[in-house]
């Protein structure tokens, strides 16, 4: 496996171990994941070499790669070629690991992993042990994938490099549909094909569990329902009327510091009660979308659905999804920190006004920290993070985090926050940032670290109150 401490990879790796299979590979720098993964057998070398597979025992069968990471002049992947040892993508991988079983993923713009994270859980609590592959840690595991015993395998299905339209998932979870890596897709019309041609595969014995509250992925159910496929909606009751079937709705949907709760209706009939341990109403419509997803794949005795609810319930959380990172000393009070991955405007918008909410119960401000992802998105999305960012009561925007991109003229974070209608403050890096919240800061203040790269170091540091 050619960058095999990568998320995704790692994932795939753990499976595999699990399930008794001799795996090596590389990573270009040494990770706590790398070492994690030789603790449970895997040969794992630090650099990719030319003669990397030439020193193993025995030839590898197969060689795996991310598709979106690795290039094509890498030596190992070269020297795979030369040998004639197949060459597979990650998505390929899992696609064989799903179709060894009953397979759900979970797909969509946002939510992708607190869904999946939360329908491993509430399996987990109803008594099933199912194969999962997830994107970022679930806290409660302590891991981000795992060979099961159940012949069922759950994973997250992301769309950003086209490879969900190798998936065939017997059910599969939408959760929203906007656009999004348009540096990769071009337009919006090809990034909704990517959905459309995934969903199409879902066999007539499957389902597609929808959120129809969302537009975007109303009208991929549409599109999927008129190819044949079976729609299972749910919603909030005040949501948009529809036209699709909807099997779960959620009412009185309120949030405080621990957790989500919802009135839960199921095919018609009241359910009592849905709580989910991590806030926001995003997440509460996640975990409908769980327990919907895992009532399509529960065996003949059916779903333990009071074991499932009281999973939810004891959901701990997804590592960077609003995760808390400590307190920090403000004068004679403290300050709560917290870390999200929200790099969308949607994401950043879901996330603050779930802050809001806490932070309106229990006094003090909501101050954001955010450091924008990718040029092409800052540039096509600055006037929606402002808006977001505007829910905000103290807003510090970092320049942007150029990942695989290139830097543009006139693109950085200032273009973001001339959009933001709140007290706002341009600064150029992550030192920068901490001197700024720290100074800003007050006693009861809650602060969200938010966007998809270095950010994530932050929030330690203003809990350590600014030490490096």
């Amino acid at each position: 496996m050619i960058g095999i401490g990568g998320a995704g990879m790692s994932g795939v790796a753990r499976i595999l171990l699990d399930h008794g299979v001799a795996v090596s590979g590389s990573d270009a720098r040494d990770s706590a994941d790398l070492r994690a993964l030789a603790d449970r057998g895997a040969v794992v070398r630090v650099g990719h070499h030319a003669d990397a597979l030439e020193a193993l025992d025995s030839p590898p069968q197969i060689v795996v790669v991310s598709k979106a990471a690795i290039p094509a002049d890498n030596p190992e992947l070269v020297a795979a070629r030369a040998a004639g040892i197949p060459v597979v993508t990650r998505s390929q991988v899992l696609g064989r690991l799903a179709r060894a079983g009953r397979s759900i993923m979970v797909c969509g713009t946002h939510g992708k992993t607190s869904t999946t994270s939360m329908l491993i859980a509430g399996m987990l609590s109803a008594g099933s042990d199912p194969s999962f592959a997830v994107g970022g840690t679930v806290l409660q595991f302590g891991t981000n994938a795992r060979g099961g015993a159940d012949p069922v395998f759950v994973a997250e299905a992301d769309e950003s490099d086209g490879s969900l339209v190798h998936y065939e998932p017997d059910v599969v979870i939408l959760t929203n549909a906007e656009p999004d890596h348009l540096d990769h897709f071009g337009t919006a019309e090809a990034y909704y094909e990517v959905f459309d041609t995934f969903l199409a595969r879902i066999p007539a014995t499957g389902a597609l569990v929808v959120c129809v509250d969302d537009e975007g992925a109303a009208e991929r159910a549409r599109r999927a329902a008129a190819a044949g496929v079976r729609v299972v909606g749910y919603r909030t009751a005040d949501g948009p009327m529809t036209n699709l079937p909807v099997a779960g709705e959620l009412a009185g949907i309120t949030v405080d510091s621990h957790g989500t709760r919802a009135r839960l209706t199921l095919d018609g009939e009241s359910q009592g009660e849905l709580h989910v341990g991590t806030p926001g109403e995003h997440m509460a419509l996640n975990a409908l979308a769980a327990l919907l997803a895992a009532r399509e794949v529960a065996g003949s005795d059916g779903l333990d659905a009071d074991g499932f609810l009281a999973g939810l319930s004891g959901f701990g959380g997804v590592g960077r999804r609003f995760e808390p990172k400590g307190e920090a000393a403000v004068g004679d009070g403290r300050a709560r920190v917290y870390d999200d991955y929200a790099h969308h405007p949607t994401e950043v918008a879901a996330v603050l006004g779930a802050a809001r909410e806490i932070v309106e119960a229990d006094g003090g401000r909501l101050v954001a920290v955010f450091q924008p992802h990718l040029y092409s998105r800052t540039r096509l999305f600055a006037e929606e993070f402002g808006r977001a960012l505007s829910l905000a009561d103290e807003v510090v925007v970092l320049d942007v985090y150029g990942a695989r991109e290139q830097p543009e003229p006139g693109v950085d974070g200032g273009l973001i926050a001339r959009n933001v209608t709140a007290d706002v403050h341009h600064v150029p890096d992550l030192d920068s940032a901490l001197a700024t919240v720290t100074g800003i800061l007050r006693p009861g203040d809650v602060v969200f670290t938010l966007g998809a790269g270095d950010i994530t170091t932050l929030g330690p540091r203003i809990v350590a109150g600014g030490e490096p």
